[in-house]
């Protein structure tokens, strides 16, 4: 959203592919940017992620329907700028090739990028021989890993498309000029000399959206309260995730406010302390809570850090221990010790991100993060058409 309102205040014309998500399309629509269905929904998909055996044929689907949504869309555009999981943006990279039109490939965290000062994270069922230790190593078998889930349903759509085979799917999507849309000190890169990393900074766009008036009245009641959600992990123990966060938080002699997210989670009580909200503006919401307690999504870390929010980040997958580790790491709130929490050792954690000395490293911090990232990157990305026009 943030770079499609960017690229229209320069201008351009923007055309959105996504998952066919409610979410997705109404707040595409709150800054009039259509959205083109791709794919199954995200939220179905995270709820029912297929076993690591099931990778495979999932990625086959998605390249496929890559193909046959993009293709169409896109033909007559100047430029191409994919993102989201390696096949989805391996199909819409290929996309851009099949139309000979320029691409940018895009991460929003730096876990995928192959550097030798950091291993690879594994992938689902194919852990890494715990005896490897060399990260350059580590990255080929990353490499590997990535052609024998992806590579036959790549090159299969590739085929019938007349392009040429990819080897490599990985490199084939990194490119050799990736774009990092995460902050340079929330997540800062470091150079290596085998990737040309562009930093462009997170991509934030303002929120304009006001508080509803129910939360804005549970707000005013009392001393800010502590906001609790898991964004779109499913939290499959939700029931149990709201319970104990309820009962740390009151430990703490704190309020709640608790985010429903794709895990659905509901307040175990009735109690007047707790409050519940579905989709709201994080922005406004987490410039007036005491912390926020969250999975550690890159938005969410982002967002929270922004706002000057003392944060407990409990993370479950993929990138989130690292967001989790740069939180502790930057004193600005507290990574909790395994994806399932408990009472005490949440209320642990809590007890130290309420602390003054916490509130006041998040404060100084929150004064450090940019948020020009989304003008940046759309004054990069028309730069790109223009020099592959003339």
């Amino acid at each position: 959203m943030g770079l499609a309102v960017r690229l229209r205040e320069l201008g351009a014309k923007v055309r959105v592919c996504a998952p066919p998500d409610e979410d997705f399309a109404r707040r595409l629509g709150d800054v009039d940017v259509s959205l083109v269905p791709v794919s199954q929904s995200a939220r179905a998909w995270a709820k029912a992620a297929p076993p690591a055996s099931g990778l495979p044929r999932h990625a086959a689907e998605v390249i496929a329907g890559q193909f046959e949504a993009i293709t169409p869309v896109a033909e007559g555009c100047d430029v191409l700028m994919a993102t989201g999981m390696m096949p989805a943006a391996a199909g819409a990279l290929s996309v851009a090739e099949l139309l000979g039109i320029p691409s940018v490939s895009v991460t929003f965290q730096q876990l995928t990028l192959p550097a030798p000062h950091r291993e690879p994270l594994a992938y689902p069922g194919r852990p890494f021989p715990p005896e490897v230790t060399d990260n350059r190593v580590l990255w080929d078998l990353d490499a590997r890993n990535i052609d024998a889930l992806f590579g036959e349903a790549l090159n299969t759509n590739r085929a019938v498309a007349g392009l040429p085979l990819v080897d490599n799917v990985r490199d084939y999507v990194v490119g050799d000029r990736p774009w990092l849309a995460t902050d340079p000190v929330l997540d800062p890169w470091r150079e290596t000399p085998d990737l040309d990393v562009v930093q462009t900074g997170a991509w934030i766009l303002p929120d304009e959206r006001p508080l509803p008036s129910d939360l804005v009245a549970f707000l005013d009641a009392g001393e800010p309260p502590v906001f609790v959600s898991f964004g779109s992990m499913p939290m499959h123990a939700s029931g149990d995730a709201a319970e104990v966060a309820v009962e740390a938080v009151r430990e703490q002699g704190r309020r709640i406010v608790i985010g429903r997210g794709w895990a659905d989670l509901t307040p175990v009580d009735g109690d007047d302390d707790c409050f519940i909200v579905g989709e709201v503006n994080h922005q406004a919401l987490f410039a007036r809570v005491a912390a926020v307690v969250h999975h550690g999504g890159a938005g969410t870390t982002t967002t929270a850090t922004h706002a000057g929010a003392p944060q407990v980040v409990v993370p479950q997958l993929a990138d989130q221990p690292y967001w989790a580790g740069r939180v502790a790491e930057l004193g600005i709130g507290v990574a909790h010790d395994g994806p399932v929490p408990a009472r005490e050792s949440l209320a642990a954690a809590l007890k130290t991100a309420l602390s003054p000395e916490t509130r006041a490293r998040a404060t100084t911090v929150a004064a450090t993060i940019r948020d020009d990232g989304a003008t940046v990157a759309a004054k990069l990305l028309l730069d790109a058409a223009e020099n592959h026009i003339g």
